[in-house]
Parts: structure tokens; C-alpha cells; sequence
């Protein structure tokens, strides 16, 4: 009978995703299953932030559908019918606020027999001390809100923006609905922190347990004073974004709480892309042993029926991969396997959400017949559609007849649309246009470089004006910017030229990643080997100055260092915070294979912090772009100051800081 249930569910999910009525033989015949009572609907929604309309009627669909098949409750995402994250525009727009408190109001007068829990922003008290928002979750019963549960915990971290504009809620648990839009510590009536049988919390609440974590953010832990009431189930509505090895610690922590209280919890995650972040969904319910007893699909909406007292659910798959690698720890690895389905799915929700959501419909990005836009282009093509995408390949002088042929190739494979547009005209016009201007500015300035980079960028920014030239004269369409976390990680990379565009979908992907990631492509999409092996083989630059040593191209990680210990290093200081002393002691998997001195290894750490040092401001002007590793550079999760430049990563020891201060 559960499997009919699930195969059912299937079509419904079908049917809301196609628009289309739902027949009601099939509606009868889940009624008929569930109608038992205990069943629970975990409604994994993709939300479009701020639009609170298009949110309130995809709510209202998934209510009077669990009204139609009688289920006790329906669960949505935390902040649900406003979207996470909503940022500072309830700050700088207080009516979207007032609209969403209209919206809900509605929403409750639909309720019939089922109860709905909502996500909402609440404002506050006018007169109350601290920010003027909840954020909260609505219970909605019988027409009426009928209890308001508020946020304890509110995270600051990562992309984590909450507490800029949300005050923690001063008690846990269910207080009464009179409360909304009046609630304060000085409002808190003692009652059940639990609402009926069920233990409701909001997403960072379930992130403190004192035996889970080595280290606590916060001092309280509302999953354990929700315990002390005794609920039968507890519940969480989440907005968590994918990274890489967040599946294993959600995963095991949602185990763990389950199993120490031994009570189910039911999660439910939201779906879908808001700017930087990629929702994951993958809502799941764990029984009271820790046991998985349901999960829903991965990076899809998804209408899930459980019945957690009597262990009722099914488990989708995650993306490939993550299963096995629950128990990993956290090491650096260039074995990336388990986590490339996921940063491939993560990726292209965030570009097909980005577009869908902002009303663009087509790409245009340069075709280098490198790896970066190589996989760009294949990512792009499979999120919005290969007749959605056109690559240019926009050769100079310096550009070789292969990078050409390759770049070609691959629009053929993947079914894209290609043209060849030269860049040597304007290379030539700009260049003396340049020479003349630096001419004269010579005559009032002294220190021009002997040597510079602006034939450099001058074809780089070349391409970008191609590029921006097509998306302003065709509708719907942005330019792609093509770097890679590596090269952003070291400024490899040209503001106005390949940093610039509308998106940029692997800014977050370091370059070792992006060849295990292109290999995968290649064996993993419906159509194999798309990408040329050449591609693949070739070994990066940018072909925007040859090297005088071998009269070439001149080739990326002569200008850098290898990738494998660049990508290490990166990998070090995001997730282990290594310094530069540690990274100098600690053996790196790539000398584990190639034979590398102390001076050596000095250079590249030297050039490494200073490199970064004075790439800070690029990272700041990079766009939109989808984050996927467990740290990143992305503004939304990382903040350091563009004038910090002059920090001594190396540090100093107490005599030099002795000799230095008693000397000055």
C-alpha cells in the first residue's frame, strides 16, 4: 500500500510542477491511505524571494491538497512564504513585511482539518528594544493562526546574514497567536513549549547540541528544552544551502537528536537557488532509534507523505556519491568522486533559478577552448538549454589554431550556438588609441612600468566588450564570467575582461576540482565525451602573453604554481584556518609525488599570501556566482577588508617584535 502511496505521490508532484488538476480518482486513493490519521505532508517548496503572491499560492495549492487527502499536518521550509534569504530589503521596505502578515492571514482562513506550519517574517513590538523582525513559523488550524513559534538561534556566519535584522526569539517553543506582530520577553506567557504532540523549531535551532558539537555557538539548546515537554515528534523548518560535506554533518546530527531524545524529527528543507545559495531540499525523517526513515529528492520540489510513528516514508537517493562519504573525515583530497554529482546538480539549480527567477533566458560567453569556459559552457547549456547558449571564440594573435578548433569542437558536441569573432581590429585600435593617452600622461607623471600587463587586458576586455555588446542588443541574455576559484584565489584573472559578466557559475570550483568535474561530465551526461579530450589534456593559460622562456603561450601554473598544491593551500586556510608557518611544516599530497625543496616551497607560499593579498578587491566586484566547497571566497560568505592588504601572514616571533618596538 506505502508503495502505491509513493507512486501516486509521483504523479501529484508531476501534475503541480505541469500546472495541471489533479484527477480525483488519485486524490481518493491517497485519502484512502492517509485517512488514517498521523500522516504528515513535507512540503519541499522553491520559494522566489520577496515575490510573496507567487509563494502564498504555491502554499495555498499544497494546503488544500493535504485538506483534500487528510492529513493531520503540513510542513513548509522555514520563511517559506517570504523566501530565504530576504536580506536587507524587509529593512529598507517594511510593506513587503506588512504584505507577508496580509498573506498569512489568508492563508489561515483556508485551513479545514489540516494544520499548516508557515514560515513567515514577523515584525515586532514598534517600541520594543533590539531588531524589528521574527523570524517565525505560523501554526494555521481551523481558519485561524492558532500559535507563533520565533527563532532562537540565530546564525552570523558563512553566508548567514540572519541577525543584521532578526531578533532571537527570548523563549522557546509555541506561544499564543494574540502575540503576532505584539510579542516580546516581556509578552511571554508560561505554557507547553510544544504545540499539541509536536516539538517545532526553526532550522539553526537544532544546530547546538552540546554532545554532538566539540564546540557550541550558542548557550542555550532549543531541541533540548523542547525535550523537557515530552513531544511526541519534533519538527524543523529549515532553509539550509548545499556544501561540500554539510550532507554528512546535517545527516548525522539530525541521527543523533533523534536517537538521544527518542523522538522522530521531521525536516523540512527548502529547494531551489536565491542568488548565491543552492538549496539542496533533501527533507528527511529519522525515527526514534536515529534510523532514516524518509528522505525526499534532491534539488527538486517535492510533496513528501510521511508517518513517522509508524515508520512510514521513503528514501530518494541523495546525488551520487554522498552516501558513501557520511562517515569521511575532513581531509584535503583530490579524490572528488563522491561530491561531483552534487556541485554539478548545485551548480545548475543556480543558474536555472538565476535566470528563471530574474527573467533572463539566455547566455553568451566566450569559448577560449580552455577548461574553465569549457565547462561553463556545458553547464550553461544543460540549466537553460543548448539553444539558449551561444559561445564565441574571439581570437587574438597570441591564440593558438588548437584552442580555436577545440573551442568549436565543443559548441558542435554540445549542440550550442558558435561563431568566430576576431579580436585583432580592436586590439590594434585600442592599443594606439592607449599609446597616445600614456604619451601624454607621461608628460605630467613619472613611474610608467616598463613592463605591464595592459596589452594583457586589453585583450581580455576586448572579448568582454563582444561579450556585453551581444547581451545588450538581444533580449534576455547576460554574458558569463568564466573564472575559477583558483585563479580569483591568486587575481589570475581580468576585472572588465574574463571576471566580467551577469553570472559566474564555477567561481566557487578550485581548478583540480574542474578537471575531475570535466571527466565526470564527459562519462555521466546524456551525451558522453562532449567535452575534447584535448581540453582536458591541455595544460591552462590564459594565451594572453607568451612566455619569453619557451616562445609560447605562456602557461598558467608557470605563473602561478601547480594547481594540486595551490588548491591545497586554499583548502587549508578555508577549513583547517592554517597559517603560514603550519602550511610551511605540513607535507602537501603533491610532494608526496614530486620532489620539492624548502626554497621552493617558501616561493610558492610567499607568492601565494601575496598574491591573495592583492586580489581582495576583485573578489569584491566578482558577480553572482553559485557557492559549492565548505568554505568560500564568494562576498555572501566571506568578508575581509580590501585594505587589509598589508597583513603579515608570516607573523613574527617575540624577539623580532622586541628589537622592532624597542628600535622604532
Amino acid at each position: 500500500m506505502t508503495k502505491n502511496l509513493y507512486e501516486l505521490s509521483e504523479i501529484i508532484d508531476k501534475k503541480f510542477a505541469n500546472g495541471e488538476d489533479i484527477p480525483q480518482n488519485i486524490i481518493e486513493s491517497i485519502k484512502n491511505i492517509t485517512n488514517n490519521k498521523n500522516y504528515i505532508g513535507m512540503a519541499q517548496i522553491n520559494p522566489i524571494a520577496g515575490n510573496i503572491e507567487y509563494n502564498a499560492k504555491k502554499i495555498a495549492k499544497y494546503i488544500k491538497y493535504s485538506i483534500q487527502i487528510g492529513l493531520d499536518l503540513v510542513i513548509f521550509p522555514e520563511l517559506a512564504l517570504m523566501g530565504y534569504p530576504i536580506e536587507d530589503t524587509i529593512d529598507r521596505h517594511p510593506i513587503i513585511v506588512e504584505e507577508n502578515i496580509k498573506w498569512l492571514k489568508g492563508l489561515a482562513k483556508i485551513t479545514k482539518g489540516t494544520t499548516a506550519l508557515v514560515g513567515f517574517i514577523e515584525p515586532r513590538k514598534k517600541d520594543s528594544e533590539g531588531k524589528k523582525y521574527y523570524n517565525s513559523i505560523a501554526i494555521l488550524k481551523d481558519g485561524k493562526i492558532d500559535g507563533i513559534v520565533r527563532k532562537s538561534l540565530l546564525p552570523n556566519y558563512s553566508e548567514f546574514n540572519d541577525y543584521r535584522y532578526i531578533e532571537p526569539s527570548p523563549v522557546v517553543g509555541v506561544q499564543p497567536a494574540d502575540t503576532l506582530g505584539h510579542f516580546d520577553k516581556n509578552s511571554i506567557r508560561m505554557q507547553s513549549k510544544i504545540y499539541e504532540k509536536y516539538g517545532i523549531s526553526i532550522c539553526e535551532d537544532c544546530w547546538n547540541n552540546k554532545e554532538f558539537f566539540d564546540k557550541n555557538l550558542y548557550e542555550k539548546d532549543p531541541i533540548e528544552e523542547l525535550a523537557q515537554d515530552n513531544p511526541e515528534i519534533f519538527i524543523n523548518c529549515s532553509a539550509s544551502p548545499s556544501r561540500a560535506k554539510k550532507e554528512q554533518l546535517k545527516h548525522n546530527m539530525l541521527s543523533f537528536i533523534s536517537n538521544k531524545y527518542k523522538t522522530p524529527i521531521v525536516y523540512v528543507n527548502q529547494v531551489g537557488a536565491i542568488d548565491n545559495s543552492s538549496f539542496d531540499g533533501s527533507s528527511r525523517v529519522f525515527n526514534a532509534k536515529g534510523e532514516l526513515i524518509a528522505r525526499a529528492k534532491s534539488f527538486e520540489e517535492q510533496f513528501l507523505i510521511v508517518n513517522p510513528k509508524e515508520n512510514i516514508g521513503k528514501i530518494y537517493p541523495l546525488t551520487k556519491g554522498l552516501d558513501k562519504s557520511l562517515t569521511e573525515q575532513k581531509i584535503f583530497t583530490l579524490e572528488y568522486e563522491s561530491d561531483l554529482e552534487r556541485t554539478y546538480k548545485t551548480i545548475i539549480q543556480g543558474i536555472r533559478d538565476y535566470f528563471k527567477k530574474c527573467g533572463f533566458k539566455r547566455a553568451v560567453l566566450g569559448l577560449s577552448g580552455g577548461l574553465d569556459s569549457t565547462v561553463c559552457a556545458v553547464l550553461l547549456a544543460d540549466a537553460i538549454g543548448k539553444e539558449n547558449v551561444f559561445g564565441v571564440s574571439m581570437p587574438s594573435h597570441i591564440t593558438s589554431r588548437e584552442s580555436m578548433s577545440d573551442a568549436e569542437q565543443l559548441a558542435k558536441n554540445l549542440g550550442i550556438n558558435f561563431t568566430e569573432a576576431t579580436i585583432r581590429p580592436m586590439i590594434d585600435t585600442t592599443t594606439e588609441c592607449l599609446n597616445n593617452l600614456f604619451k601624454t600622461i607621461e608628460t605630467h607623471w613619472d613611474g610608467r612600468y616598463k613592463t605591464s600587463f595592459t596589452p594583457d587586458n586589453i585583450q581580455a576586455r576586448s572579448r568582454a566588450m563582444f561579450l556585453w555588446g551581444i547581451s545588450n542588443e538581444f533580449s534576455s541574455c547576460i554574458p558569463i564570467a568564466t573564472s575559477d576559484k583558483s585563479e580569483l584565489y591568486m587575481g589570475y584573472a581580468t576585472i572588465n575582461g574574463d571576471m566580467s559578466g551577469g553570472f559566474a557559475p564555477i567561481a566557487d570550483v578550485p581548478k583540480t576540482k574542474l578537471f575531475a568535474f570535466a571527466r565526470w561530465l564527459n562519462k555521466n551526461r546524456e551525451e558522453k565525451n562532449a567535452i575534447p579530450e584535448a581540453i582536458i589534456l591541455k595544460k591552462p593559460g590564459a594565451e594572453l602573453a607568451i612566455d619569453p622562456k619557451t616562445g609560447k603561450p605562456l602557461i598558467a601554473e608557470d605563473a602561478l604554481m601547480p594547481y594540486e598544491f595551490l588548491d591545497e593551500i586554499i583548502w587549508r586556510i578555508e577549513n583547517k584556518n592554517e597559517d603560514y608557518q603550519t602550511l610551511l611544516k605540513t607535507e602537501f599530497i603533491y610532494e608526496k609525488h614530486n620532489p620539492v625543496s624548502i626554497e621552493q616551497k617558501t616561493e610558492w607560499l610567499d607568492k601565494f599570501f601575496r598574491r591573495m593579498s592583492t586580489a581582495l578587491y576583485k573578489w569584491s566586484i566578482l558577480p553572482p556566482s553559485v557557492i559549492v566547497e565548505s568554505r568560500s571566497i564568494n562576498k555572501y560568505d566571506y568578508k575581509q577588508p580590501i585594505t587589509s592588504s598589508k597583513i603579515n601572514y608570516k607573523g613574527f616571533d617575540d624577539k623580532e617584535i622586541e628589537s622592532t618596538l624597542t628600535t622604532n
